[in-house]
């Protein structure tokens, strides 16, 4: 729930914690019975608590739809992240996966944790993908195979310049963006979004856990993954782990500064995606991890701790930002307010910094632009302390 000094120095956070653990709870009375779904849930659950939450919220078709392809998503991840199997192994999986979500009988072991229970018991998802409407099941397998065949191209390729770096993450998140709008269409409440803003909204959540995940992701065995751009980093060091070691801090953060002024490129993109939306419940689904980006970037922004260790949100400010989103005029004072917590960290003799504070300024330009903020208000709003 949240550690207790961290509570006592925001004691603001208690209430909306109390709330989040008690919808949790509820969460999972609500599994379903049959032993495929409940498996899926259970699953849900536990490799992502949080976006077990807002999945919860959606109506029932909608909701198991995207429960299933999360979960087929996050298998062909884990076969994807599991740098034992052997390429010849890995490429034709991936390629094939799109296929292997038909057959009951299919499973494949590899990865960790509850990741390798999913992995074992993969025919519990092939069962209930098949009860799934064709229209969602049409969706889910074409995003898996093209994310399949993405993924298996970066396997025999490094992420070399920004492009590179865009086309990855389209291919492992921006088709996630684009499958989710179709599933919102094909339910019925949403029309179909335009394609450059779904990869946006997949590709500002993706670079935010890259820029996140760096000392995770480099210390990888028995083989470090890179996902920085290579255009980018050898700006300052000659080798991508040289930005772990204390030598370099003045380095690294300059090179973490460059990564996060890329990502907030898309925010724009974002803030139209979710404006067009109609339906409550798929509105919290999309803007509650929106939020969260933004607010990791204020973090790591300027923060060399991104090569120490793991730098995340509390816990209390997640269930702030799950409890206090509920429409766009909540979506941009939370922009606008991470911005400005983002804004003074800027320092002037960063190579970036006019790059950024250009961003951070469109970002809280388009917050106010919308009309729905009080100017008085932001000025002094400290909705979301970090």
């Amino acid at each position: 729930m949240g550690s207790l000094a961290a509570v006592l120095r925001h004691p603001d956070d208690l209430y909306p914690l109390l709330k989040l653990k008690m919808a949790s709870r509820q969460a999972e009375k609500q599994i379903p019975p049959e032993p495929h779904w409940a498996f899926c849930y259970s699953m849900l659950h536990k490799v992502s608590r949080s976006f077990a939450l807002v999945i919860q919220q959606l109506g029932t078709d909608l909701r198991n739809a995207v429960c299933i392809f999360y979960l087929v998503l996050r298998a062909l991840d884990t076969v994807e992240d599991d740098t034992s199997i052997p390429t010849d192994v890995k490429v034709p999986i991936l390629i094939a996966f799109h296929r292997h979500v038909y057959d009951r009988e299919w499973h494949f072991s590899c990865g960790t944790k509850e990741y390798k229970v999913l992995m074992d018991q993969f025919h519990h998802v092939s069962t209930a993908f098949l009860e799934l409407g064709k229209g969602y099941q049409d969706a889910i397998e074409d995003i898996t195979k093209r994310m399949g065949a993405g993924m298996a191209k970066f396997i025999c390729k490094e992420v070399e310049s920004i492009d590179d770096y865009d086309e990855y993450c389209y291919y492992v998140a921006g088709l996630v963006g684009l499958g989710l709008s179709k599933l919102f269409y094909a339910s019925g409440t949403e029309d179909l979004a335009p394609d450059s803003l779904s990869n946006s909204m997949g590709l500002f959540l993706q670079k935010t856990n890259i820029i996140r995940d760096y000392l995770e992701d480099i210390n990888e065995i028995p083989k470090c993954r890179m996902f920085w751009p290579r255009e980018i980093w050898s700006k300052y060091v000659n080798k991508l782990e040289d930005l772990k070691y204390e030598e370099n801090s003045d380095k690294a953060v300059q090179c973490l500064n460059d990564m996060v002024t890329n990502a907030l490129m898309h925010v724009e993109d974002c803030l139209k995606y979710m404006s067009a939306l109609r339906d409550h419940a798929i509105f919290r689904f999309c803007a509650i991890p929106q939020i969260m980006a933004i607010g990791t970037l204020a973090l790591c922004y300027n923060n060399i701790e991104v090569f120490r260790g793991v730098v995340k949100m509390r816990r209390g400010l997640t269930a702030k930002v799950i409890d206090r989103t509920n429409n766009m005029t909540d979506v941009y004072l939370a922009f606008y307010d991470f911005s400005n917590i983002l804004k003074p960290k800027i320092n002037k003799n960063d190579p970036n910094a006019t790059k950024t504070l250009s961003r951070v300024e469109a970002i809280q330009k388009a917050c106010m632009d919308s009309g729905v903020l009080n100017k008085r208000f932001v000025k002094v709003s400290k909705f979301y302390k970090q």
